[in-house]
C-alpha cells in the first residue's frame, strides 16, 4: 500500500542555492582539506579515517556539558566526564615540566568563576567517598609498595580526580551567610571521646540552633586492632562506636541531626590519610555558615563557648582576625579560669628527630600575661586544636589536597599561608575549650598505614610529603631543584602563600631562619606587645 506523498519537484523547478550558502560550503571544504593535511603525525598511519580522527582531536571547540568548564579542547571531553582531566599528560605533571592548569587552560593559574550553583552536600559526600574507595582499591593491589610508590599512586589518582574536583568546588562555593551561624570542623580517628565532644559542644552552646557540625568519622568497623599497648603488643578489639549514630539517637542529638545541623563523612580507618587530610575533607562539609571553628574530637567546653569565641574574634584589632592557641588541659575548670590569663602559643623550635625532618614544632602554650586582658593579644602561630575565623578564609586559603599523611607541619603551613594572605593571628583572651592531650595506647592513624601496607612505611612517606611544606617555607634543602620526585610540588602554586604580605616578613617577625635552622627570641609574643610593624594597634592594649 502506497503513502500519499507529494511528488518531488523535477530538477528544473528546484530553487537555486543562494550565493552565501555556496561560499560557506567552499570554505568548509577548504578548511576540512587543511585539517586533514595537517592531522598526520610521522609515527601514525595516514588513512583517511586516521586523519579525520586526528582532525577532531586537534580542533578546539567550546562546550558546556555540566562539568563547569568551557573552552576545553574536544579531546578532553571524555576525560572530563570521567573526572580524569590530564589524560596522557600525567607523566609530564609527575616530572614537574607541566602543570594541570597549563594543560587544561594554557596558563599556570586559573581563577575563572562558574555560573553553576554550589555542589550539594550529597554530591560532595558522594565524590569524596568515591575518591577514597578508588584509592583504597588501588592500594589493595600494591600492598608491599615502597613509600615512593604509595605517594605516586595517591598523586596520580588525586591529579586525575580530586584536584580538578577541588578547583571546581572552589569556583562553586556557597555564599557566606551573615546570620551568626557557626561551622564546627570535627575530625575523629577511632576516638571514644567523640560522642562526649559533640554532645558537650551542643549542650554548652549558647546558640545551638546556629551550630553546624562537619564530622569526619574515621572508624574501624571490622577486624579491629588496639593501639600499641604495654610491651609493644596489639590485640583484637571490638569495632569502634559510631559517634554519629549514637549522637543522633540521643535526646540531645536527635533534634540537631533531624534538622540537618550535623553532617558526616564516614571513612574506614584503612582509608584514613591523616589529620590534615581529614580537616581538608571536613572543610568541604561547610555550607555557607558565617563563622568557622576547628577543634579535635577529645575536648571539653565552657558554657557559651561559641558566643564567647565570636565576641573575642570581633574584639581583635584586625579586619581579618584568626583566633587560635593550644587549649589548656581537659582537667582544668574552665569556668573558674574565666578571669585568668589564657595560654598563648609563642615558642617555635626546629624538630630534632629524623622523623620530623626539622619541620617547625610549636611548643605548648603558656600563661605569659600577669593578668587577664579583654582584647586578644597578637600571636605568631595558629594551632589545629582550636581555630576560629570568619569562613571567608576557606576561599582565600583553601586546604591543600596534596598533603596526605601529614601530622607535624600542618600548623606552621597554615600560619604562614594565612598571614601572607592578610590574616592576623591572635590568642584568645579566655580559654573556652579544654583538650585531652594524653591518649596513651589509643589507636593512631599511622598504625593503619602500616596495616594497609607494611610496617615502617609511614615515616619515610610522611617525610616525603613534608617536602611540599618545606618547599613553601623556604627550606634550602627543599628547593625545587632538590626535591624528588617532582610530583610532590604538583599544583603547589594553588595552595601556597598569599600575596598580601611577603613570607620573608613573617619569618623575620616570628624569628625563624630556615637556612641556619635558628630561632631568634623576638620578645613581643611573650611580653604581650604588638609585633614589629603593628605599632598602630598598641593603643588597643593600654
Amino acid at each position: 500500500m502506497s503513502h500519499p506523498l507529494a511528488p518531488r519537484a523535477p530538477p528544473c523547478f528546484r530553487r537555486p542555492a543562494r550565493p552565501f550558502v555556496l561560499a560557506l560550503a567552499v570554505v568548509n571544504v577548504v578548511f576540512l582539506v587543511f585539517l586533514l593535511s595537517h592531522a598526520t603525525r610521522s609515527d601514525e598511519p595516514t588513512t583517511l579515517r586516521d586523519r579525520i580522527r586526528r582532525a577532531k582531536e586537534i580542533l578546539p571547540v567550546r562546550f558546556r556539558d555540566g562539568t563547569g568548564v568551557s573552552g576545553v579542547p574536544m579531546r578532553l571531553r571524555k576525560l572530563l566526564n570521567k573526572h580524569e582531566i590530564v589524560g596522557s599528560n600525567l607523566a609530564l605533571i609527575a616530572k614537574g615540566t607541566e602543570t594541570v592548569e597549563e594543560i587544561i587552560h594554557g596558563t599556570k593559574s586559573y581563577d575563572g568563576g562558574s555560573d553553576q550553583p554550589p555542589m550539594t552536600l550529597r554530591e560532595i559526600e558522594y565524590f569524596i567517598t568515591g575518591f577514597l574507595q578508588k584509592l583504597h582499591e588501588k592500594y589493595a593491589e600494591i600492598k608491599r609498595a615502597t613509600h615512593d610508590q604509595i605517594w605516586q599512586t595517591y598523586h596520580d589518582i588525586a591529579v586525575k580526580s580530586l584536584y580538578p574536583w577541588d578547583r571546581e568546588y572552589l569556583q562553586r562555593m556557597p555564599e557566606r551567610r551573615s546570620d551568626g551561624s557557626i561551622f564546627l570542623s570535627l575530625a575523629t580517628y577511632r576516638d571514644e571521646n567523640c560522642l562526649n565532644t559533640i554532645t558537650w559542644a551542643y549542650e554548652k552552646s549558647k546558640n545551638p540552633e546556629k551550630l553546624f557540625v562537619g564530622l569526619v568519622q574515621q572508624n574501624c568497623e571490622s577486624n579491629c586492632r588496639s593501639g600499641v599497648l604495654e610491651g609493644g603488643k596489639m590485640v583484637d578489639v571490638d569495632p569502634d562506636d559510631d559517634c554519629y549514630n549514637l549522637f543522633c539517637e540521643s535526646t540531645v542529638g536527635k533534634p540537631h541531626c533531624h534538622s540537618g545541623r550535623v553532617r558526616v563523612l564516614h571513612i574506614n580507618e584503612t582509608e584514613s590519610l591523616g589529620p590534615y587530610a581529614a580537616r581538608y575533607f571536613a572543610s568541604k562539609l561547610w555550607y555557607g555558615e558565617e563563622w568557622y571553628m576547628q577543634i579535635d574530637a577529645h575536648m571539653t567546653f565552657l558554657q557559651d563557648w561559641d558566643d564567647i569565641s565570636i565576641k573575642m574574634l570581633k574584639a581583635a584589632p584586625s579586619d581579618k582576625p584568626v583566633l587560635s592557641h593550644y587549649p589548656p588541659s581537659h582537667q582544668m575548670d574552665l569556668a573558674r579560669e574565666a578571669g585568668e590569663p589564657s595560654p598563648r602559643l609563642c615558642g617555635p623550635v626546629f624538630a630534632e628527630s629524623d622523623l620530623e625532618s626539622q619541620i617547625i614544632r610549636l611548643e605548648g602554650g603558656q600563661k605569659w600575661d600577669k593578668h587577664h586582658w579583654d582584647v586578644p593579644r597578637f600571636a605568631p602561630f595558629t594551632a589545629a586544636g582550636y581555630f576560629v575565623s570568619h569562613s571567608g578564609f576557606l576561599r582565600e586559603v583553601p586546604f591543600d589536597p596534596f598533603l596526605p599523611w601529614i601530622f607535624m607541619g600542618e600548623e606552621i603551613i597554615m600560619s604562614t599561608r594565612l598571614w601572607t594572605s592578610g590574616y592576623d593571628i591572635f590568642s584568645p583572651a579566655q580559654s573556652v575549650v579544654g583538650h585531652m592531650y594524653v591518649r596513651r595506647h589509643k589507636p593512631k592513624f599511622w598504625e593503619s598505614v602500616h596495616r594497609v601496607f607494611t610496617h615502617g612505611v609511614h615515616n619515610p612517606l610522611q617525610m616525603l610529603v613534608l617536602n611540599r611544606i618545606k618547599y613553601q617555607l623556604g627550606y634550602p634543602e627543599a628547593a625545587a631543584d632538590q626535591i624528588m620526585p617532582k610530583s610532590v610540588l604538583t599544583a603547589v602554586e594553588q595552595y601556597s602563600m598569599g600575596s598580601a604580605r611577603p613570607l620573608e616578613e613573617y619569618m623575620r617577625i616570628v624569628g625563624l631562619n630556615m637556612t641556619t635552622k635558628e630561632v631568634t627570641y623576638t620578645e613581643w609574643c611573650e611580653t604581650g606587645k604588638v609585633p614589629p610593624g603593628f605599632e598602630k594597634f598598641a593603643s588597643s592594649y593600654e
